[in-house]
C-alpha cells in the first residue's frame, strides 16, 4: 500500500426544489410593480448532490419526493425517532444532542438491525460478501 495516497473529499446534501418557492427582488421601473409568478401547489423534487471543490467536479441525482429507497439513512433516522426519540421533551440543546447520540449508540450496537434497515437492491454491488 502506498504511503501517500490522494484522498478526494466530497461534500453532499439534499435540497427541496418545488412549486412553492420563495420570491426574490427584481429590478423594475419606478412606480411599477412587476408581476411575479407564484405557485401554491406543494409538489417538489429532492435532488441529492455531491461536489469535490478541489477538482471542481460533482454529481447529482434528481430524486422523487420522499424517496428513502435511494438513501437508506433516511430510514435510519425514522427508526431512531420512532424507537428512542419520539414523545420526548428536550429541556435544552444539550438534551437534544444527548438523546440523538444515545439513540445512535444504541443502534450501532445492533448491526443486524442496521443491515435490515439499510440494505437496498444495488446498495451492495461491488462489495465482497
Amino acid at each position: 500500500m502506498p504511503k501517500h495516497k490522494a484522498i478526494e473529499i466530497r461534500f453532499q446534501d439534499q435540497a427541496r426544489i418545488g412549486r412553492k418557492n420563495g420570491q426574490t427582488r427584481v429590478w423594475a421601473g419606478k412606480g411599477t410593480g412587476p408581476r411575479l409568478p407564484a405557485d401554491q401547489r406543494y409538489k417538489s423534487a429532492y435532488p441529492f448532490g455531491a461536489i469535490c471543490p478541489a477538482r471542481g467536479t460533482g454529481a447529482a441525482l434528481a430524486l422523487p419526493s420522499r424517496s428513502p429507497e435511494f438513501n437508506p439513512v433516511k430510514n435510519i433516522w425514522q427508526y431512531l425517532r420512532s424507537n428512542w426519540i419520539s414523545n420526548s421533551v428536550f429541556h435544552d440543546d444539550d438534551a437534544i444532542i444527548d438523546t440523538a447520540c444515545n439513540a445512535w449508540t444504541r443502534l450501532m450496537a445492533q448491526p443486524r438491525t442496521i443491515t435490515s434497515i439499510g440494505m437496498r437492491k444495488g446498495a451492495h454491488v461491488g462489495q465482497s460478501k
